[in-house]
């Protein structure tokens, strides 16, 4: 893409001219993204700043007004959200959505047999006793953080490239966000991740770079350090 480095790697994920519209409302307009193959991207913003949207458009269930996203190589613009998660795209969503009267180890395997293929913990081995731990136990029994933690391990059981998580930290006591910061960070060293997410020690500590979203545009993109000392970003989001 125009502005990379020679000799750069290409981004595994890219958005060139993202734009969504409903009618007369811009929910996204003209977002170049480009996410490193194993980065951890954080996307944050105020509320309706178009976070959602742009995850709905990268994993298939919006299709763009314009623009393009490359994955991999590949121009997945438009595809349907089976094709996207065939392509190597998995996603966890804001409300918990699991199987409360099947185990942990049942939705795992469904997650897998869904796309059709078997699945090998070790794939994601980091991830492994995350599983284990509870294979045996009903999903329903679990607490809110081990059920957000399970839609990783759902996610993950489609053997993706790129892991998009929104907000999972939602809810979560302080225990549980270290928990699942943990969980993630294990993860991020095996594939790349991308996430939605309020609380901003959890963006702070897990992030190698951060995307910020104001009323459907990137308002800055940066390290951590960066983002915290841009005063466009404090001006309109973190507010300090």
């Amino acid at each position: 893409m125009e502005g990379e480095p020679a000799g750069a790697a290409p981004p595994i994920l890219a958005t060139e001219g993202l734009a969504v519209r409903f009618g007369g409302l811009r929910a996204l307009n003209d977002v170049n993204l480009a996410v490193a193959q194993g980065e951890i991207r954080a996307i944050i913003g105020p509320n309706g700043a178009g976070k959602s949207t742009l995850f709905n458009c990268l994993t298939g269930v919006l299709r763009p007004t314009a623009g393009h996203i490359r994955f991999a190589g590949d121009d997945i613009t438009g595809l349907s959200p089976d094709r996207i998660s065939q392509k190597g795209i998995a996603r966890s969503y804001q409300i918990t959505n699991i199987l409360p009267n099947a185990t942990v180890l049942e939705n795992v395997r469904i997650a897998a047999q869904s796309r059709r293929h078997s699945w090998s913990m070790l794939s994601h081995h980091r991830a492994y006793r995350d599983v284990i731990d509870k294979a045996e136990v009903l999903a329903a029994n679990l607490s809110h953080g081990e059920q957000r933690n399970l839609e990783i391990g759902i996610a993950l059981a489609t053997e993706p490239q790129l892991l998009c998580l929104d907000e999972p930290t939602a809810g979560m006591s302080a225990a549980e966000t270290h928990e699942t910061m943990e969980l993630v960070r294990r993860v991020g060293q095996d594939l790349t991740i991308l996430i939605v997410e309020h609380d901003m020690q959890v963006v702070m500590g897990l992030a190698d770079r951060i995307t910020v979203l104001d009323y459907g545009e990137i308002l800055a993109e940066g390290t951590p350090a960066e983002i915290q000392q841009n005063p466009r970003v404090l001006e309109v989001y973190l507010k300090t």
